[in-house]
């Protein structure tokens, strides 16, 4: 940590006195209890990889929580989504308080000296920093192209609309949010700890799926749609690099590599196979838990059941575990019942 009370940087108020953190000379900062940060917190209510702080091009700061187990706080509101500060900003950290102090902005950040724009360190184009265990969740509306055929325009815009809303908050509810709105599909993005996913958390992504289920199939109450909307989803848990894909004008935070890839493969999967939803193999393990806390219900076992998919560009095929929403439901139901008697 270094004592530096100009240009934008962190302050942490001790029994010692004040210590100033330096936000120079670099473009990305880790925060968390782990050695392997640039920011070391000792603090025990800190996850191991708690936060990152990332500099744009325009010089604003932007502060990602990284699936922290007790969240990040910016003035006492919890960060779900990466979120822009402002000078005099209070960061909070499990029970660890900074203020974020940037003297000459007004609003907005000019760049920060120290830094050569041309650097590997300092790029218009963010390079992606974190390689984060993460759950991505793709779900789709089925037969969509149809709907766009048969519906007034102005009855699809308000249809598709309500679900892209709905689904959102539905997803923020649950821990998330939207990383892209693809057309007809939405892709949402968890991130976990650094080695491993518990099964209550991988839950959650279940809960979220099925109530979206739910939403969508109540959009036909509201609006004079022919039938049901139905939809599709692939949920798959690993490895992949987080971070800022856009520039400096416009970020782009989101997830990239073989896990998202899979997701949005796995997705469409469901189709061969006549289910709702598939499950890639590392994302059922954690749904049905570990040692003490794995899900041994017989019936629940049986719910969701191994497939073997041909995903469109990998050469082998791939284990999935699918099944329809309302074994879906009854999966949830039973996993909560357990988790109440355990």
């Amino acid at each position: 940590m270094v004592s530096l009370e100009s240009g934008p940087h962190l302050i942490l108020r001790t029994d010692a006195g004040k210590q100033y953190i330096s936000l120079d000379g670099s473009s990305c900062w880790t925060i968390g209890r782990g050695d392997d940060n640039n920011f070391v917190l000792p603090d025990r209510w800190i996850s191991r990889n708690h936060a990152m702080l990332q500099r744009m091009e325009t010089g604003e700061f932007i502060l990602i929580d990284l699936g922290s187990r007790n969240g990040t706080f910016v003035d006492g509101r919890r960060v779900s989504v990466p979120v822009t500060l402002q000078d005099g900003d209070c960061l909070t950290f499990g029970q660890t308080e900074l203020e974020y102090v940037c003297p000459d902005s007004d609003g907005k950040n000019e760049l920060v000296t120290g830094a050569d724009p041309g650097s590997q360190e300092f790029t218009a184009t963010a390079m992606l920093h974190v390689r984060r265990l993460i759950s991505v969740l793709v779900i789709d509306i089925r037969n969509f192209t149809v709907m766009t055929q048969q519906l007034d325009e102005k009855v699809l815009s308000e249809t598709i609309g309500t679900w892209f809303r709905c689904s959102g908050d539905i997803i923020r509810e649950y821990g998330s949010y939207v990383d892209k709105y693809i057309g007809d599909a939405i892709m949402a993005v968890w991130i976990h700890g650094t080695d491993t996913v518990s099964r209550q958390d991988m839950l959650r992504v279940a809960e979220a799926l099925s109530a979206i289920h739910k939403m969508t199939s109540q959009l036909h109450e509201k609006y004079p749609l022919n039938a049901p909307v139905k939809v599709g989803a692939g949920v798959n848990t690993g490895y992949a690099m987080v971070g800022n894909t856009g520039t400096g004008d416009r970020p782009d935070y989101t997830a990239l590599g073989d896990t998202v890839n899979a997701a949005f493969r796995l997705e469409s999967s469901t189709k061969q196979i006549k289910r709702d939803v598939a499950f890639g193999e590392t994302a059922y393990r954690y749904l049905m838990g570990r040692g003490e806390d794995e899900l041994k219900v017989t019936e629940a076992q049986n719910l969701l059941l191994p497939h073997t998919v041909h995903l469109k560009g990998y050469e082998k095929p791939t284990q999935a575990f699918a099944s329809t929403f309302a074994d879906l439901d009854r999966f949830i139901e039973l996993s909560k019942a357990y988790r109440s008697v355990g």
